[in-house]
């Protein structure tokens, strides 16, 4: 989908990264057509897939710094039905870093077909109290700098 916009955001924002994601007989209802709240899970993976990319690993950032991100809100608004065996293109972009959150602009897709969009604010907490927490130097680095670009692990002990 090279050159799709994300509808929901700022004029000419261009798609940060996109994740393809297929629908298994499990994701539908009875229906036929995918479960509403399996978007979530969908988009879920499409942020997690994308903290990858930017070189964020998850585990160690638990592990090492003691901190992991939780979802605050979401919003969601839907367009049109995805079925059974359909590729499902999760585009995702970054609206807003702030210091211990980040808000994420998503959409699905099939083909030119819009089927959803989300805006979900995912806080970074810390893994024991689950207050607040800072997100670490080299994690802010990432995220701002985006996928691909030097997406070797980010090294947060040293930070």
């Amino acid at each position: 989908m090279p050159g799709m916009k994300l509808t929901t955001s700022r004029s000419g924002a261009e798609i940060g990264f996109t994740w393809p994601i297929r629908v298994y007989y499990e994701d539908t209802d009875a229906g036929g057509i995918v479960f509403y709240a399996n978007y979530l899970k969908y988009f879920e993976r499409a942020r997690t897939e994308w903290l990858r990319a930017c070189g964020v690993d998850q585990s160690r950032l638990a592990g090492e710094d003691g901190v992991i991100f939780v979802v605050k809100s979401t919003t969601l608004d839907y367009q049109a039905p995805a079925r059974l065996d359909d590729i499902v293109t999760i585009a995702s972009r970054i609206e807003r870093i702030g210091r211990a959150s980040v808000e994420f602009v998503q959409e699905a897709w099939r083909d030119d077909v819009l089927l959803a969009t989300g805006q979900i604010r995912v806080g970074c907490v810390d893994r024991g109290a689950l207050r607040p927490a800072p997100i670490p130097a080299p994690v802010l680095a990432a995220l701002r700098r985006g996928p691909g670009a030097d997406a070797a692990h980010v090294s947060t002990a040293s930070a």
